[in-house]
């Protein structure tokens, strides 16, 4: 893509910034940082007319204006839209702005497998998968803590919280679990929910927001995470996780399957809180259950290294800038 003084000009745009601390932040924020070597990369809220030949926009619905806004100015240039759980499993079926953001894109892209099959025909000819990734962590030890099960998510519906509270109060009477769930109000029925759980069941601790570094070293330092969504793209966090040799329970939906595998083992059906109470359980007292989790999602791992992810970035960076080669002349 030339040299440093020929670097083309890619925007990404967030619908969060990093004061939100979540996803569609560390999606973007870790995506500028593989490009910058490549292309002149930056990252906002919106776009509004900045220099940019190519256009690379996280979320259909909460994006949609910029999408809008850049396909009308520059017709013929590369536009990357990064679908999210929520676009996938609700928006593109009923949001109208959404689906003008699928039209608009040159390019769609998906954060595991699984979500190719929400697409019509003829947006799947425009899709491809880039997997996100995380670094590695080195296991920690975790003997004498009885089992330590970690959940991170801000408290919002689409996470389904109350599911794990739920099993957290079926788990009351198991001395040797421990929960601790990671996550901002951004509800505040929920938050009010979250601290009553802690009020009465003295195995759950609700942390709040955590920087991201915090949160990884909790998860490294937890025995498996648990993992409620109802909607998920394909969660950072179970990236996190599996890279951090810490084994999942989680919802058996398609950004999770997506991620671990249609055969794995841990899975429980969304919203089941008395099925998840039981596999955490079975985790806890069951060292072959615990042990084959872990195999699985050791087996994983290496579709998760960072030098993937960038390298499927670069390229994605790369057909878009050849758009903007092509089509320059013409807008």
């Amino acid at each position: 893509m030339g040299s440093d003084l020929a670097k083309p000009n890619v925007f990404i745009v967030s619908p969060a910034g990093a004061e939100a601390n979540n996803g569609n932040w560390h999606t973007a924020a870790r995506w500028m940082e593989f490009l910058q070597p490549v292309v002149d990369a930056r990252v906002a809220l919106a776009w509004n007319g900045e220099p940019a030949d190519a256009l690379i926009a996280l979320h259909a619905r909460r994006s949609a204006e910029s999408i809008a806004r850049f396909r009308a100015s520059h017709p013929r240039r590369g536009l990357a839209l990064v679908l999210t759980g929520t676009d996938l499993y609700r928006d593109i079926d009923s949001d109208a702005s959404a689906q003008h953001s699928l039209e608009c894109a040159s390019h769609l892209v998906l954060l595991q497998d699984e979500a190719l099959q929400r697409l019509a025909p003829h947006h799947c000819t425009k899709a491809r998968v880039i997997v996100q990734s995380a670094p590695q962590r080195a296991a920690q030890s975790r003997a004498g803590q009885g089992t330590r099960f970690v959940a991170v998510g801000h408290l919002r519906d689409e996470k389904d919280p109350l599911t794990l509270m739920h099993a957290a109060r079926l788990l009351h009477d198991d001395a040797g679990l421990r929960i601790e769930h990671i996550g901002g109000a951004l509800d505040e029925s929920l938050a009010a929910a979250a601290r009553q759980t802690l009020a009465e069941c003295p195995g759950y601790r609700w942390l709040g927001a955590l920087p991201h570094s915090e949160t990884r070293d909790t998860i490294a330092a937890a025995h498996a995470l648990v993992h409620t969504s109802r909607i998920e793209g394909g969660a950072n966090v179970v990236i996190e996780a599996v890279c951090s040799g810490v084994p999942a329970i989680a919802s058996r939906i398609d950004g999770n399957v997506g991620l671990l595998g249609r055969g794995y083992a841990g899975y429980f059906p969304v919203g089941d809180a008395q099925a998840l109470a039981a596999a955490m359980r079975r985790f806890a007292h069951e060292p072959a259950f615990a042990a084959e989790l872990a195999a699985q999602c050791a087996a994983r791992a290496p579709l998760f290294t960072p030098a993937a992810e960038a390298a499927a970035v670069r390229a994605l960076a790369q057909d878009l800038c050849a758009r903007a080669d092509d089509g320059a002349a013409g807008e």
